[in-house]
């Protein structure tokens, strides 16, 4: 399969998937190692007082972005079998307009794969950072049919 149309299958896969189409994740760009993903603000991600959005909803997209990032180091990204160990988001000022999140894989290793994100929002005008954070995986390349003869693949190195 095409890198073009594994993107295209990790894309429809966002739509089938009822909680990330309920959040209405629209995919910007995939590359290997790297996604951004759009997500609109709507009234049902916001605070009750201060109409904010949500801190669980730019948790969540940090963890889905980083999947879907580890996901295209995989020979076969939409057969990619992986799990989250750990999740950090560290919240930098509230997001009031639709959100942004990029995520880059660090490293993706025979079992493990490490991201970092940044979620950036409209903010008194200008595009600012809302939140960073990042992710650790546990990655099942054999379960994928992945062939790494090394034990290690995938992006590493990257700032």
């Amino acid at each position: 399969m095409s890198t073009d149309a594994a993107y295209e299958r990790l894309s429809a896969e966002l739509e089938r998937h009822d909680l990330l189409a309920w959040l209405d994740i629209t995919p910007v760009s995939f590359e290997r190692g790297r996604v951004v993903f759009d997500v609109p603000f709507d009234e049902k991600f916001a605070n009750i007082a201060s109409g904010t959005v949500h801190g669980g909803i730019t948790a969540t997209v940090i963890d889905t972005a980083s999947g879907f990032a580890l996901r295209t180091t995989f020979d076969s990204p939409t057969e990619a079998n992986l799990t989250t160990t750990d999740l950090n988001t560290r919240y930098v000022r509230p997001a009031t307009d639709d959100i942004r999140v990029e995520a880059e894989v660090v490293r993706a290793g025979q079992s493990m794969g490490v991201t970092e994100c940044e979620v950036t929002s409209v903010h008194e005008g200008e595009r600012k950072v809302v939140a960073t954070g990042g992710t650790t995986y546990r990655l099942f390349r054999e379960a994928a049919g992945d062939r790494h003869p090394t034990g290690e693949s995938g992006v590493e190195g990257r700032p």
